[in-house]
This record gives C-alpha cells, sequence and structure tokens, in this order.
C-alpha cells in the first residue's frame, strides 16, 4: 500500500521482506511447529511495534490504524499458539 500511494520502495521491500519472513513461517509450523510459530511471532512482534509507533504519531487509522491492528492480532494469536 505504501509503495502505491506514495511509491516508497523502502515500503515494497520491506513489504515483500516481512511477507517472505510470513511464509516461511507458514510453511514451517507443521514440519517443526514452534520454530514457524517462533518466527512468525518475531515478525509480527516487529510490524506491530512499527505500526503502532507510527499510528500514535500520525492517528490515521489507514494504513497506520489497520496494520497496528493486524500485527497485535498475529502477536496475540501466535502467542496463544505458542503457549498451548
Amino acid at each position: 500500500m505504501g509503495f502505491v500511494k506514495a511509491k516508497s520502495r523502502a515500503s515494497l521491500v520491506a513489504g515483500t521482506i516481512s511477507g517472505g519472513l510470513l511464509v516461511f513461517a507458514g510453511y514451517l509450523v507443521p514440519a517443526t511447529g514452534r520454530l514457524g510459530l517462533i518466527v512468525g511471532l518475531g515478525v509480527s512482534a516487529a510490524l506491530a511495534a512499527r505500526f503502532v509507533m507510527s499510528y500514535r504519531k500520525s492517528k490515521k487509522v489507514m494504513p497506520a490504524g489497520l496494520m497496528a491492528a493486524r500485527g497485535i492480532a498475529g502477536v496475540v494469536v501466535t502467542a496463544v499458539a505458542l503457549a498451548q
């Protein structure tokens, strides 16, 4: 979204890397279980932290608020799965 709206190559690179890591984590879950969840938790936590800070600064729901909510949801879901 950042690339489309602002032509930000940094957004494109960061989105590709984080998306790739999340796909990799999803691939690892059936194979190793815990390792995939840990990778997913790390990526989700990094995304949540980045977008929560961005939302606090801008107070804009789109895209910072939406991405912050998704990142927090990813952290919660992954932490619950790790706890089980």
